[in-house]
């Protein structure tokens, strides 16, 4: 039997906050205006509407329940405002200003503004009927929460002499407020039934009786049925009143109460779809009624036609519109339709999506609310077209939006400053809607007529749901095209945006609509959300059109320049001119001005669309798949008994359709997790709900309801919450949402605007400004640049020099951007190549040019005919001299660059750039040998970085000490110099490449997990997709993808849970199970890399995974209490579980159906099931083997065990035919530390720490398995070797310490 649920619990939120009927008073009917209805005189004032009625959920209570002799629960809403009237104390006039009695209202719904918004073109009784109409409200409260209404008028006839002679009676109300009125019913005051039904017309948004008209006995008179929900179900919630319309016209007057308040108890008792792919279905009757569910949790819940804005509006008005959204001006819709106004305008935010409207949103305004459009903040806000002409007189800097012609102008004539949106951006937004099929007709004429009503809604549900798909990405292209490389503006770490440095970059044209867009509330909440990493679909756009550029630069710690391909391009653009950088990009700086450019073409149709090329076409979206679930009948009447029999029926269907998906089918699993344990918790059922909502931990944790599970685990009583300690998935539970803090907010998550500094700096401070900047993030870095620039001065730098350093570093960044070669130098240059440096035109022994220095080589761009001259790579440098040469009775400074292949040397007359240049190009000499030598291109990297900073230092400091206070950069130059180390042969020959996880990092991460995934394993993978990836676990849950066939960064780093990450497997070709310190088992999705799934059942850190295959297949996870589990891959579910006695469980290895378990002090063998098959104890027979055992590898055709111990520098074998036998120790020289081992064909790959040259380095040993002798010892790294995984036996990947942070790829013989 389920227990009644604490009062202060709400429940979860259904689809219904509550419905009204609504009406003119009995006393405006009796007015003199109605009276002359009899006498055919038309009635020109408006009467006063009123509540009549209101029905809130729930409307079966406990009392209920009991009194039906049936346990049903309602977990009651908490108290709101009451706008309840008092039947005492009766007045003159009992309709008005009456005291207010504590019901239950939903907060944002206010009763006394209801009436205008439900007849906003004011109530008129007229001598004949009109059809019913619909019509749409958004309702605010204080705190900005929106709620939704639907509002369906009706008419029915009233007879003039019941207004005359039926008086009020006293102490009778207004309007009655029903919750529960099952046993006491109160009286409506209603019109009686019509005989007759006849039409009238609609007039300027007003219901009028012909002027002509005959006297009549009777009228009819408007009411209105109001539904409010708390999501925008439009569509949905418009053919429910429609069904329920059909009932109203039958019924009698006194049953009118009772159809409506069996239509509410139905629509509350409908539980809201979660997020995801499962839509609801509920019989309505005669209608099939669909409840959409949003598209994902970070999308817009969308039930209505995103098309109707492009049948209003030519698309160039719909870009100014969106525009005036983008600016937050004051803009108000006006229609004659009042159903349009809320529609169009919800289409036009849903257009803007991720981006959010946040000012005043009231779409429909009553001819009571105009002066609303007199406030001077932002609004958005919609009228009667009548009214046009008064609010484009009376209000000042409007946008008048007209709905009906398409017309788009400002009050009173005047001209708001309003851009244009960037051209580019427009073009190709224009041809994409151009190209779009917006007329069902079209796409039905060779179908045959469809039969059955609910078949035809069907398929234009269908046929809507795949043009609003093609309408929100086209809309989701033109805002990614506008705002793409925002991106390359914000520090992550810092939360700063420079925005002056941003406006800079865009084309002189644009820079007016930048510059308004980013004052904006709306704006400044897009950075929000981009420096917070979340994952909305501009942000899943930006990965999915990630260009092999992008990715390529994500690994680069160097400032970037155009690549000779984006030059090539550039040029063959006609609209190059109009995106060049033409000023020098400055922050604070307010007296520089842009430079004139023709004004921009008014009339965006008359671009020519060729112009546009391929890029118009409409991208081929396929709607995601949808499925449905009916709800079940709901029978009345509405007792205890009826609902909990609906309860049941909900739960039984939901149950059954779980039972029926495939094992794969997870996304949907979860959604019907949610519904059953909704309805379980609506049931009272509080431990069932518990439960399903725990599944979702291993199905979408996305669609988890944290807030309602930790008011849920509050309100147990003391017996259920007992219970639940008993369940372990319910302990755990209540152990995540209640026992454990949730993560503390961030202090300040504003973002910042980049200003210079005010005040002196010392190096801490000088560190966070340079990195906010933007110029380099690399700490290191900085500090070499701080001792630079305070070379032979205090230890701090002081706001004019940061200031003078900052304009250098952005003129040259400025010079760079506007390079531009020939094609005939281009084609000798490689296509990622980018120049850095150019010097000025000087005289060389190869001419007069300049030399352009990139990031592979050094050439001479000649004047005269431009031309290309080959000075050198780097590579091919042997020695590089700054020395002098005679001129006259001058001394000339010139350098000298001699060739390695070359016996002529290069001479430039480079004068007073010659010290510089000598810096210059001894470091990148210098970085290129080094990257050889060590197979990693971040040292070439690091040194362009040294370079540029150089050439800033030097144009700063101006001084005869400039070039020795940037030779505090040349590291590279000085390391190579003072320490001359080589790379051992064996460690050269061996490696192949190396690369960095933490690039672009402001200091480098441990690398804790490495893992290699195959490629082409999966069909259902996109083909550009399916490269095989490097998977590295860096601190705090951060994992970052490379592509493995070319070391490209695939997916930077993103979050999984928030603690250090232990190991990591494949399962089942599409997953990667991680284990974390923090116990949970996270498992991502190679194909969407999303982590929405978790496996909680551990109670301690997982250690490792290990994955048997089979049918069905199975993974293993060891957790450092001891715990091991199995797990079914395609259910995730346990299938066995055992404990280990002692714990410090760190592996497992399956061989030959035995678990192999490293736990410390023993090394044991159990069955699948736990039961012991051989153990090895270290204190038996190796006593000088050390205390504690850290890994073991499994050799089963040697029939060997190898293990590792913690503080000894050998490696040590057992014969698994004998483990009592004495081990042979393999020993290891110089190592200090063993920290990971993994097998390889016939090899043991064993990574530590040892030494190296008399340093301490991360290194290798690759050990024979068959003469058990060490092969090789590689020096892999500056830090110890923390990992170490195999690429299908042909390659071995090693990851190192923070100290170094780098990837190593080797090759295996």
């Amino acid at each position: 039997m389920a227990e009644a649920a604490p009062p202060h619990l709400a429940l979860p939120s259904g689809l219904l906050e509550l419905c009204a009927l609504l009406g003119p008073s009995r006393d405006s009917l009796r007015g003199p205006d109605q009276m002359s209805l009899k006498n055919g005189v038309r009635s020109a004032s408006s009467l006063d509407p009123e509540v009549l009625s209101i029905f809130v959920p729930p409307f079966i209570t406990k009392e209920d329940s009991q009194m039906a002799g049936a346990p049903c629960v309602t977990l009651s809403k908490t108290r709101r405002r009451s706008f309840r009237k008092k039947k005492d104390k009766p007045k003159t006039e009992p309709w008005k200003g009456l005291p207010l009695e504590d019901v239950s209202v939903p907060n944002g719904v206010d009763l006394l503004a209801l009436p205008q918004l439900c007849f906003p073109g004011g109530v008129y009784v007229a001598s004949e009927p009109r059809e019913d109409c619909v019509h749409f409200l958004v309702l605010t409260d204080v705190c900005g929460n929106r709620t939704y209404g639907v509002v369906a008028q009706y008419y029915r006839p009233l007879h003039v002499r019941d207004c005359r002679e039926f008086p009020l009676k006293s102490g009778c109300r207004g309007f009655h407020f029903c919750r529960n009125t099952h046993h006491k019913r109160e009286a409506v005051i209603t019109p009686a039934i019509p005989a007759e039904k006849p039409r009238t017309t609609l007039r300027g948004g007003q219901i009028v009786a012909p002027s002509d008209a005959p006297p009549v006995s009777s009228a009819v008179v408007p009411f209105a049925v109001c539904v409010v929900s708390k999501l925008p179900y439009y569509n949905a919630l418009k053919d429910c009143l429609s069904c329920l319309l059909t009932h109203l016209k039958l019924c009698k007057d006194f049953e009118v109460d009772n159809h409506i308040k069996d239509f509410a108890a139905k629509l509350s008792l409908i539980p809201s779809p979660p997020p995801g792919p499962l839509h609801l279905i509920f019989n309505m009757k005669p209608l099939q009624i669909v409840f959409p569910s949003r598209a994902d949790p970070e999308s817009p819940l969308i039930d209505l036609d995103l098309h109707l804005p492009l049948l209003c509006f030519r698309p160039e008005k719909v870009l100014q519109i969106l525009t005036c959204l983008l600016t937050e001006q004051r803009i108000v819709f006006f229609s004659s339709n009042w159903a349009l106004l809320p529609l169009v305008a919800e289409c036009f935010l849903a257009y803007l999506h991720p981006l959010q409207w946040q000012h005043t949103f009231v779409p429909v305004l009553s001819h009571q609310m105009l002066d609303f459009v007199m406030a001077p903040t932002s609004f958005l806000m919609g009228c009667h077209l009548d009214h046009f002409e008064e609010v484009s007189k009376e209000a000042d800097g409007l946008i008048l939006i007209n709905i009906d012609n398409g017309s788009v102008t400002c009050s009173n004539d005047e001209d708001v400053d309003v851009p244009d949106v960037p051209l580019l951006a427009a073009q190709t937004f224009i041809q994409r809607v151009q190209s779009l099929q917006l007329h069902y007709e079209l796409d039905l004429a060779h179908l045959g007529a469809s039969t059955d009503l609910n078949e035809g809604r069907a398929r234009r549900r269908a046929w809507q749901q795949r043009l609003n798909c093609q309408v929100q990405q086209v809309a989701l292209h033109l805002l990614f095209s506008i705002f793409r490389e925002v991106k390359n503006h914000l520090n992550y770490e810092h939360r700063v945006f420079n925005s002056e440095e941003f406006l800079k970059t865009r084309a002189p044209g644009d820079q007016q609509f930048y510059r308004q867009v980013s004052d904006t509330y709306m704006f400044h909440s897009f950075l929000k959300a981009r420096l917070s990493g979340r994952m909305d679909a501009f942000a899943q756009m930006d990965l999915h059109l990630q260009s092999e550029e992008d990715r390529f630069n994500g690994m680069l710690a160097s400032p970037r320049r155009p690549t000779i391909e984006k030059m090539a391009s550039r040029k063959s653009s006609p609209l190059h001119v109009a995106h060049r950088r033409m000023v020098v990009s400055m922050p604070n700086l307010q007296d520089i001005t842009i430079p004139e450019l023709p004004a921009r073409n008014s009339s965006l149709r008359k671009v020519d669309a060729s112009e546009c090329g391929s890029s118009s076409i409409v991208l081929s979206v396929t709607p995601k798949p949808t499925y449905t679930f009916k709800i079940p009948e709901i029978h009345f009447p509405l007792v205890g008994q009826c609902v909990q029999a609906y309860y049941s029926d909900c739960v039984a269907l939901l149950s059954k359709a779980m039972s029926l998906l495939a094992p794969d089918s997870s996304v949907l699993l979860a959604r019907y997790f949610y519904l059953r344990g909704a309805v379980h918790l609506m049931h009272g059922q509080l431990l069932d709900a518990l439960l399903d909502f725990q599944s979702l931990y291993k199905t979408d944790i996305r669609i988890f309801p944290a807030d309602l599970v930790r008011r849920t685990v509050g309100s147990l009583s003391g017996p259920q919450r007992a219970q639940a300690e008993r369940v372990p998935e319910l302990r755990r539970l209540i152990s995540e949402v209640v026992d454990k803090p949730g993560e503390a907010p961030k202090p300040d998550d504003r973002v910042k605007n980049f200003e210079l500094p005010k005040k002196h700096m010392q190096l801490d401070d000088f560190v966070k400004r340079v990195q906010e900047s933007g110029i380099v993030k690399d700490t290191s870095i900085i500090h070499r640049l701080f001792e630079a620039l305070t070379v032979g001065h205090q230890k701090q730098i002081d706001p004019e020099t940061f200031k003078d350093f900052y304009n250098c570093w952005k003129e040259a960044e400025a010079e760079a951007q506007e390079v531009s070669l020939p094609l005939s130098v281009m084609e000798h240059l490689d296509k990622n190549e980018c120049v850095y440096k150019l010097s000025s035109s000087v005289k060389t022994n190869r001419g007069v040019g300049k030399i352009a220095m990139t990031q592979k080589r050094l050439f001479l761009l000649t004047e005269g005919r431009p031309g290309y001259v080959e000075i050198s790579t780097f590579r091919n440098i042997e020695e590089v001299r700054s020395t002098t040469v005679a001129f006259l009775l001058l001394r000339i400074p010139t350098l000298k660059i001699k060739m390695a292949s070359k016996k002529e040397v290069f001479e430039a007359n480079l004068k007073t750039e010659c010290d510089l240049w000598h810096l210059m190009v001894k470091e990148m000499w210098a970085g290129k040998k080094l990257a050889d030598d060590h197979k990693d291109p971040q040292y070439v990297q690091q040194a362009l970085t040294h370079v540029l900073l150089m050439d800033a230092v030097v144009g700063t400091l101006q001084s005869s000490g400039a070039v020795y206070a940037a030779s505090k950069l040349s590291y590279f130059d000085k390391m190579k110099s003072e320490m001359p180390s080589t790379v051992p042969k064996t460690t050269s020959e061996t490696l192949k490449h190396k690369i960095n996880p933490s690039a672009g990092e402001t200091y480098p991460h441990a690398v804790d997990v490495l893992l290699y995934t195959p490629g082409h394993l999966d069909p259902a993978e996109k083909v550009e997709d399916a490269h095989p990836k490097l998977w590295c676990a860096l601190n705090e849950g951060k994992v970052t993808v490379f592509d493995a066939s070319s070391w490209t960064i695939y997916q930077h780093c993103f979050k999984v849970g928030t603690s250090k990450l232990n190991c990591m497997v494949m399962a089942e070709q599409n997953q990667v199970w991680v284990g974390s310190e923090d116990s949970v088992i996270y498992i991502i999705n190679i194909h969407s890399m999303s982590c929405n799934k978790q496996l909680t059942d551990h109670r301690s850190s997982v250690t490792d995974l290990v994955v048997q295959n089979g049918t069905p297949s199975k993974v293993y996870s060891c957790s450092r209490d001891g715990t091991i589990l199995a797990w079914n891959v395609s259910t995730l579910r346990v299938t066995s579980r055992f404990q280990l006695p002692g714990g410090r469980l760190s592996s497992i290895s399956l061989h030959d159906g035995c678990l192999w378990c490293c736990t410390g002090n023993s090394i044991v063998a159990v069955t699948s099931s736990g039961l012991l098959c051989q153990e090895l104890k270290i204190s038996e027979n190796a006593g000088d083997v050390g205390t504690s055992f850290l890994s073991l590898q499994l050799l089963p055709e040697q029939e060997q065990l190898w293990a590792a111990c913690a503080g000894f520098n050998s490696i040590y074998v057992w014969s698994l035919k004998d483990l009592t036998r004495r081990p042979q120790a393999v020993h290891l020289q110089d190592c200090s530390e063993v920290s990971c081992m993994i097998t390889v064909k016939k090899q043991i790959w064993v990574g530590g720490t040892g030494l190296s040259q008399g340093k301490s380095k991360g290194k290798i040993y690759v050990i024979d398995t068959e003469r058990r002798t060490v092969e090789k010892e590689l020096v892999a790294h500056m830090d110890t070797v923390k990992t170490l995984c195999s690429a299908e036996d042909r390659y071995v990947l090693s990851g190192s310490g923070s100290g170094e942070g780098k990837i190593a790829i080797w090759k295996v013989e």
